[in-house]
This record gives structure tokens, sequence and C-alpha cells, in this order.
């Protein structure tokens, strides 16, 4: 759909709280309705497919790009990165590069060595509470004596 002047992209209604938007429950999505559910203009997406290598809709009649869900979701990832979270093209390309943190879990490699100086720190830690505070005796007072 094109939009003449003054006329604004709107979103489509009823957002979920992962991606900010409800994806319509369909295959595939044109460039325009992609536009409208990402509030982007068609050629940003057409750029992004040259900057971010993930993104590749399916192309058919006459070069029509089809975008799939997880074309649409990746969109809102990179337009998340790119205006809310203020990253460059490169730098959102690196985050979607890097594969998704996962929780430590008892299997995640330890490095031994800063294991062991985090003992040694809690240890010495320990030993300063233990080390009982004596605190110093008052000194004594003076009383002054007036002069008569």
């Amino acid at each position: 759909m094109r939009t003449g002047p003054g006329q604004q992209l709107r979103p489509m209604p009823d957002t979920t709280p992962d991606i900010g938007l409800t994806i319509p429950a369909k295959r595939y999505f044109t460039i325009g309705e992609v536009s409208r559910l990402c509030s982007l203009k068609s050629h940003v997406l057409r750029y992004w497919e040259q900057e971010f290598p993930q993104l590749q809709p399916n192309k058919r009649r006459g070069n029509r790009r089809y975008y799939q869900r997880h074309d649409v979701e990746l969109i809102c990832r990179i337009r998340h990165l790119l205006y809310d979270q203020g990253f460059t093209i490169d730098g959102a390309r690196q985050q979607l590069m890097q594969p998704a943190e996962q929780p430590a879990t008892a299997t995640t490699p330890v490095n031994k060595t800063q294991l062991a100086q985090l003992r040694e720190q809690i240890t010495a830690v320990r030993q300063l509470l233990d080390t009982p505070v004596i605190a110093p005796e008052p000194a004594p007072q003076q009383h002054e004596i007036a002069a008569c």
C-alpha cells in the first residue's frame, strides 16, 4: 500500500510483550505488510536485506518479496537494536551473529584460577569478620580547675 503526503504507516493492532506487536497467523507477508507491521519504510527493508545476511525473503513473480514469520521477527529485532538500543548497523550485525546467552548451569565450564582467587578472597573476608574488634579505652577525662 502506498502512502501519500501526510499519511503515516501505522502498526497493526494487538501487541505482544516479546516483540511489541502481533504477527498475524499467515505463512507469507508482502513487503508492504511487513513495512506496516514494523513501522518501517519498504526501502529500509530492502537496504537491510543487503546489510544482514540472515534476512533473505523469498522472491517470486517479478522479484516480489515474501517474508515469513521468522523474517518479520528478525526485522523487529534489528529495528529494536538499531532504533531503541542505538547500535550501528555493524554492531547490530555482530549482536545477531552472537549466540543467545545461556544461563549458567552445573555443566558450564569454570575458570579454576578465578575460582581459586575468589575462594582466597572469601577466606580473607571471613578472617576479618571473625577477628574481634577491641575498642580503644576512652582517654581519662581531664577536669579543668578554675583559678580563684
